[in-house]
């Protein structure tokens, strides 16, 4: 069943199959790409500071053949001629360790990414099973290695024997002569039959990389079953559905809470119901229900609302029948128009008189425009009108 099970795995990897994978180090890596990173970066680098190097070995060389006898055993004098060379080396020396020690890294990195993986690191007791050592030896992935080793080989090979036929004539002459003078022409013939190296190196790697990726796609794919469990263990474990639900409650109260300060009026029961509505004249036919809660989050409603200013009234029958009848950034409906326009009249006039331009408004009864169907207790099953307070603001 097991290898009928092997033989099913047909299906791309989910997010999920990808990102525990990675969590296991399980990342896709081209040791030809860390490989060609280290060695471009050297021809990079000596082709920047191979000619000043090579013009310091010169210098030396010739002030070694061209020693006069009696400064032959002067140590100091050797010393010295030393001590100048290094000064003019040591810099563009470490700039070339850095700019290959950083280059190193991202060639290690680039296909994959970084990833920190104790397990990965852990050691693996199977590892040391002679078993699973010859099956890594003569496995199939074994055998891609090999064919890549002489692909590898071949390749280099062919660009070192073109490179030497074609610096053949200047070698044999730098050979002939055996001139300190023609160090810098030895160094310049070296780096540029490195840097073709470097560039055979390169088309392994634009093999390579693809190769990796797809056998490491191949490596992860899942059978339908596969698929199966692993949705049952996401979207059918009750804890995840649970924590889901609290993220999405969380983030909805979040957004709701900002929305209070544009609220035109609170509606409260007045402990254990609060609504926020607003009336936008010009974007709905109706005033919006942009808040609403019970307990905790109505008590967290009218905090906001008094920080805010937002005239919070008492009306407890409309309140619950708002809250039950009406979703959040829905319309309210509309056998309920008639009380709410009585409460946004009612504000609107009480926001004039508190400014100075107009008359205390009278409390206002909304009682009869609320239908007997939508009298609502506290579960919102419907009962008979209560008597509740004529409206004034709190």
């Amino acid at each position: 069943m097991a290898e009928d099970s092997d033989q099913e795995k047909t299906e791309e990897a989910t997010p999920r199959k990808k990102e525990k994978a990675r969590e296991k180090g399980q990342v896709p890596r081209s040791k030809e790409l860390a490989t060609a990173a280290v060695l471009i970066s050297s021809a990079v680098g000596f082709l920047w500071i191979g000619k000043s190097m090579a013009l310091a070995m010169q210098s030396v060389f010739i002030e070694l053949f061209t020693i006069e006898r009696e400064k032959i055993y002067d140590i100091h004098a050797f010393l010295n001629g030393l001590a100048g060379v290094l000064q003019g080396i040591l810099g563009p020396m470490a700039a070339f360790m850095a700019l290959v020690f950083v280059c190193a890294f991202i060639g290690s990195v680039a296909l994959g990414g970084v990833t920190i993986s104790a397990e990965a690191a852990a050691p693996k007791l199977n590892r040391m099973s002679p078993l699973q050592g010859f099956k890594r030896m003569f496995g199939p992935q074994a055998l891609v290695e090999l064919i890549k080793a002489f692909a590898k080989f071949a390749v280099v090979a062919a660009v070192a024997i073109m490179l030497l036929v074609w610096l053949f004539p200047n070698i044999l002459q730098v050979s002939e002569k055996a001139s300190p003078h023609d160090i810098v022409s030895a160094v310049t013939m070296f780096l540029w039959m490195f840097v073709g190296l470097c560039c055979s190196i390169l088309l392994i790697v634009l093999i390579d990389i693809p190769f990796q990726i797809y056998n490491h796609n191949k490596q992860l794919k899942m059978s339908m079953q596969e698929i199966k469990d692993e949705y049952k263990d996401t979207e059918g474990n009750p804890e995840i559905k649970r924590r889901i639900r609290r993220l999405q409650m969380e983030m909805t109260q979040q957004r709701m809470m900002g929305e209070v300060p544009k609220a035109d009026v609170v509606v409260t029961n007045p402990d254990h119901f609060a609504v926020a509505l607003r009336y936008d004249t010009k974007g709905s036919k109706a005033p919006v229900v942009i808040a609403k809660g019970v307990d905790y989050i109505a008590e967290q409603i009218r905090q906001i609302a008094r920080e805010h200013e937002v005239p919070i009234m008492r009306q407890p029958t409309l309140a619950r029948a708002i809250y039950y009848t009406t979703e959040l950034d829905r319309e309210i409906p509309g056998d309920l128009f008639a009380a709410v326009a009585q409460i946004l009249a009612y504000v609107y006039q009480l926001k004039l008189f508190q400014s100075g331009k107009g008359a205390r408004p009278k409390p206002v009864s909304i009682e009869q425009h609320i239908p007997t169907a939508l009298v609502l207790d506290q579960d919102g099953r419907p009962i008979h009108p209560e008597p509740t307070d004529t409206g004034s603001p709190q």
